[in-house]
């Protein structure tokens, strides 16, 4: 199976057609209830479930239940699969807009795979951020994969660039993304970052999201200096309902995390997370009262923070890189949390940072919604990224999308 199809069915919604499908279906299961409950006998049923489609896009009700009434784990990695696909559709709409134009822009008027093509695709994704060293690489990659497939069509490399994205992104790791949260004990997320990236609001959106899952989560309010900064946690405390220790304004930021750890570790806190002073990385003074916190943080738990996630704004481009890279060097940032990505058309940040400082995108922000702060997954966003390409891609060739088992078996039924 191509990799276009690959994603298209693993993240696409359901077309026009399969809705009708899945209506007549539901239609269909329905009546059949209906007559179950009636205590009539469905002697049909075999024949009806014979007309459904051999694919089909699923939603939460078409799925399969069990007597218990649970889901199967297929149905339920299927339909997340789906909901994220739309997520990332959705928040990266300006992206996949400069993306998609920028490229097929590029293979309209390079129609040869040459020095002169390869030039102009380094120079594109340049200008979306995607930092020089990567796009380097990735050029570079292109250039052997293309001699060693022998593609001459600039076309024929549509796919293969797409591809290559994800392949960088991932490098030696399928797994980077995942945070390192453990199911028993006290995580401690040291959240870090310049003032204006949506550190806060971050804070809020992740604090709810671990509480749907299930755990106790409690925040703390280490950013002592910026006026507001303690009531703007709190507010965000309130709406998602956890608790928020804080001191004064102007107290030591490294005695509130002190205290906020020995009350989470009194109340049996699954996850603490704690706010910071919105520090400029080339203020020196505040970047050594973070390394402070963190050393704070380490004595009352050894393995503590188990993550540091640095918020960047991807908007601000390129300077998120250099923020990144001066983070790094004073907390030793685990992960990113890439604020505002639905607010800008170009998406390249996110493989800069993974390339070129090896620190993984751990959440995107995809909107303003306490749910629009989505875990990274680099197919979900590739797919997000270049979704309307992907589908035109597919439908236009279905005849080259055969799995190699389904060419196998047409293969064994000609003999």
């Amino acid at each position: 199976m191509s990799f276009f199809k690959r994603l298209k069915d693993k993240f696409s919604a359901p077309s026009e057609e399969q809705k009708q499908q899945l209506e007549e279906l539901e239609q269909q299961d329905a009546e059949q209830q209906d007559a179950e409950q009636q205590g009539e006998a469905s002697q049909d049923r075999e024949t009806e479930t014979q007309d459904k489609p051999a694919k089909k896009v699923k939603k939460l009700k078409e799925a399969d239940f069990d007597d218990d009434g649970l889901i199967s784990i297929e149905d339920f990695e299927e339909i997340e699969a789906q909901q994220l696909g739309a997520k990332f559709r959705a928040g990266l709409e300006k992206s996949r807009e400069n993306f998609q134009a920028q490229l097929n822009n590029l293979l309209a008027r390079y129609r040869k795979v040459d020095e002169e093509f390869f030039e102009a695709l380094e120079e594109m994704l340049i200008t979306a951020d995607v930092g020089f060293n990567t796009v380097m690489q990735l050029v570079e990659e292109l250039r052997e994969e293309a001699q060693r497939r022998n593609i001459t069509e600039t076309e024929d490399l549509r796919e293969v660039i797409v591809e290559k994205i994800v392949e960088i992104y991932h490098q030696d790791d399928d797994n980077s993304e995942v945070m390192n949260i453990e199911n028993e004990g006290l995580n401690v997320i040291l959240m870090v970052g310049v003032n204006g990236v949506g550190k806060t609001t971050t804070i809020g959106k992740l604090a709810h999201r671990y509480q749907a899952e299930g755990k106790k989560v409690m925040l703390a309010a280490g950013d002592t200096f910026r006026a507001g900064a303690i009531e703007q946690l709190k507010v965000w405390g309130e709406r998602v309902g956890v608790e928020v220790l804080s001191q004064r304004e102007g107290s030591d930021p490294a005695a509130v995390m002190y205290d906020a750890i020995n009350a989470a570790k009194s109340k049996d806190v699954d996850i603490l997370i704690c706010d910071t002073a919105g520090r400029l990385q080339n203020k020196s003074n505040l970047m050594n009262e973070l390394e402070k916190v963190k050393r704070v943080i380490g004595r009352a738990v050894p393995e503590a923070p188990h993550e540091v996630l640095l918020c960047l704004d991807a908007t601000t481009g390129q300077n998120a890189l250099s923020q990144a890279k001066s983070f790094k060097e004073v907390t030793n940032v685990t992960g990113i949390v890439l604020t505002k990505l639905d607010g800008t058309a170009k998406g390249g940040i996110v493989l800069a940072i993974r390339n070129e400082l090896h620190i993984p995108v751990k959440y995107v922000g995809l909107g303003e919604k306490l749910d629009d702060l989505q875990p990274f997954n680099p197919e979900s966003y590739v797919y997000g990224l270049f979704a309307d390409m992907i589908e035109q891609n597919v439908e236009e060739a279905p005849e080259s999308n055969q799995s190699e088992a389904e060419i196998e078996g047409n293969s064994d039924e000609s003999k």
